[in-house]
Order: structure tokens, then C-alpha cells, then sequence
């Protein structure tokens, strides 16, 4: 008899735990604030019980949009909590709203102390609806928690079949099943039935083993985004300024410029002694470090979209203020 695989399933809520008021309620069921924790999930689909012996753990139901440093550090604790309580455990999967899961997939592929793979999952339609996409997607997602392959590729994304890297993946549409893409490099692999297949790695750094430990913290330095947009004055610069951010992130107008207005801003914000990092509205592609950018005292985001540029130069200010040392770490992670 073959052994089933142990993997620990963490609900967190989101639209994959969520119920409508019937089943064709597939855009506004938040409306009944009803989601189902781990255990519930598990009950719901039966099948996850004959490809994985799966433990359910009840972190909290929540929308992901109400998910941030708070979750992100009770992630990792309950992660190296599950992974000390298990030797034999082979994989984590966490259920997660997809409106931020680009965000914690991110921040944990980061901050993680723990060897075994980590997946997260969400669903573009409720638990509860026709066709829901959510039982498939967490099958998915066991089944590449599992893996022996999944070992050592950082936190991974699963859903619609596909396996995207924590860094890279970014929410494209609102309500296609397609919506979870990585713009300049594509999937790294594909669940196909009881197969997972890998065709690429991410080569940037990710946990375990980076120099980013949020376990005993009870917050990250204040970061914000300032999105350009044509005769953008540089009033929301201003106001990130004084309401105490240490980090300022630009996304910018591609291929990485801001308004004349809002530029003086930016430079005024870096000679004023917070970091500035100038990201791009475009979804995808470098901010190549431009000698205006150089001149200004503002760094480049390399290709992170502006949401996980905050999230690593957050990180980087526990570690230094050195706008040098900052780059590094944008060059590394």
C-alpha cells in the first residue's frame, strides 16, 4: 500500500473559503461574510483525503485584503511551529484571498524558516458556486506541496493548474480563472493530473537562509506607494513624508520616470533621508538605473512590481538605511 504524503493546510480565508448565497453568486458573495475554516474546507472536498494525508490548521478567515504583517509573521511562526511538530511533514499549502496572495507569497518567500515547500493557493470563484475553481486548485496544490520536485524553489503560487514563483506571479484580471501570470518569464511548471512537472527555476534568492527575520517584530518601517500618472504634483510624496515613511516606492511611468512635479518630490524624499526605489505601473519589465535616477538618489526595483518592491525595501530598512546596501538586497531578492 503507498503511503500517503503528509501535508498541512492553513486556511486563511478568501474567496476559496467562501460561501455565496447560491451557487450562482460568483461576484458578490463577500457580501455574506460566511467563509469555512480549514477543517470545513477539508469536509467539502473529500478527494484531498485520498492523494494526501492532509492536516487541517485554523489560522484565521479573513478577506486577504485585510491580510498583512500581522498574518505574515503568524504564517512563518505557524509554519516552523508545523514543521518542528512533523519531521515527516512533506509540504505546507495556505489558502489565501487572491487580491493580496501575490503579496504574502512574496513577503514569505522572504521571511520562511523552513525546508519544506510552501504553496499558496486561492480561487477566482467561492467554494460554494457552479464550476467553483477552488476544490481543483487545492488538489493542485497538495499535489505540488508534495513533490519532492517542489523542494528548495521558494514559496510557490498554484492555481489553474499552473505553478508560478512567489517573486514573479502577479494578479492580471479580475475574474478569469486565467488570472495569476508571470509577465516576463512564464510558469515554472504545470499540475496535470497526478503529475508535476517543472521546466524552469527562479533564480533569485528566497527563504529559508535570508538575512530577514520578522518572528519577534511587531512591525515593519512604514513603506508607500506613490503611482504616477500624468501632472501628478508630488502631493502624496509629501504626505507618505509626513506621516512618518521611512521607504517611498514610485510606481512610475515606464520605463521608470515620474511627472516633473512629482520627480522633485522623489529626489526631495531621498536627500531627506528615506530610501526611494523607483518601480513601473507596467506590470512588467526593469527600471534601468538611468543616471537621472542616480542623480535624484533614487534606486531601481529591477523588475518587482511596485506592491513587492514595498514589501522587500519594508525588509531591507530592518537591516540598514544605506541606499547601497538597499540596492544589494534589490539585486539579490
Amino acid at each position: 500500500m503507498t503511503t500517503r504524503p503528509k501535508v498541512a493546510f492553513i486556511g486563511t480565508g478568501g474567496t476559496i473559503s467562501s460561501r455565496g448565497r447560491d451557487s450562482l453568486d460568483l461576484l458578490d458573495y463577500t457580501a455574506t461574510d460566511d467563509r469555512l475554516d480549514a477543517h470545513a474546507i477539508l469536509d467539502a472536498i473529500p478527494d484531498l483525503r485520498t492523494i494526501a494525508e492532509v492536516i487541517p490548521v485554523a489560522f484565521r478567515a479573513a478577506p486577504s485584503p485585510a491580510i498583512g504583517f500581522a498574518e505574515w509573521r503568524d504564517l512563518v511562526r505557524q509554519c516552523e511551529d508545523l514543521a518542528a511538530e512533523h519531521p515527516d511533514l512533506a509540504g505546507i499549502v495556505i489558502g489565501h484571498g487572491t487580491a493580496t496572495l501575490e503579496e504574502t507569497a512574496y513577503a514569505l518567500s522572504l521571511t520562511l524558516t523552513v525546508e519544506v515547500p510552501v504553496v499558496l493557493v486561492g480561487s477566482q470563484r467561492p467554494i460554494s458556486a457552479l464550476s467553483s475553481d477552488a476544490g481543483l486548485n487545492l488538489v493542485a496544490a497538495v499535489r505540488a506541496a508534495a513533490a519532492p520536485g517542489s523542494r528548495g524553489r521558494g514559496v510557490l503560487v498554484v492555481l489553474n493548474d499552473e505553478i508560478q514563483a512567489a517573486r514573479e506571479v502577479t494578479k492580471t484580471s479580475v475574474a478569469r480563472l486565467q488570472t495569476f501570470r508571470t509577465p516576463d518569464f512564464g510558469v515554472l511548471g504545470q499540475v496535470d493530473g497526478a503529475t508535476v512537472r517543472y521546466y524552469r527555476r527562479a533564480e533569485r534568492g528566497h527563504a529559508p537562509g535570508t538575512p530577514f527575520d520578522i518572528r519577534g517584530l511587531d512591525g515593519l518601517p512604514r513603506v508607500d506607494v506613490s503611482y504616477a500618472y500624468a501632472d501628478a504634483d508630488g502631493t502624496a510624496v509629501r504626505a507618505f513624508r509626513d506621516a512618518g515613511a521611512r521607504g517611498l516606492v514610485s510606481a512610475g511611468l515606464a520605463p521608470g520616470m515620474a511627472p516633473p512635479g512629482e520627480a522633485d518630490a522623489l529626489a526631495e524624499a531621498a536627500r531627506a533621508g528615506l530610501v526611494v526605489v523607483m518601480s513601473t505601473r507596467a506590470g512588467s519589465g526593469v527600471v534601468p538605473l538611468t543616471t537621472r535616477l542616480r542623480q535624484r538618489g533614487i534606486l531601481s526595483a529591477d523588475n518587482l512590481t511596485p506592491q513587492k518592491a514595498r514589501i522587500l525595501l519594508a525588509l531591507a530598512l530592518t537591516r540598514t538605511r544605506e541606499p547601497e546596501a538597499v540596492a544589494e538586497f534589490f539585486a539579490t531578492y
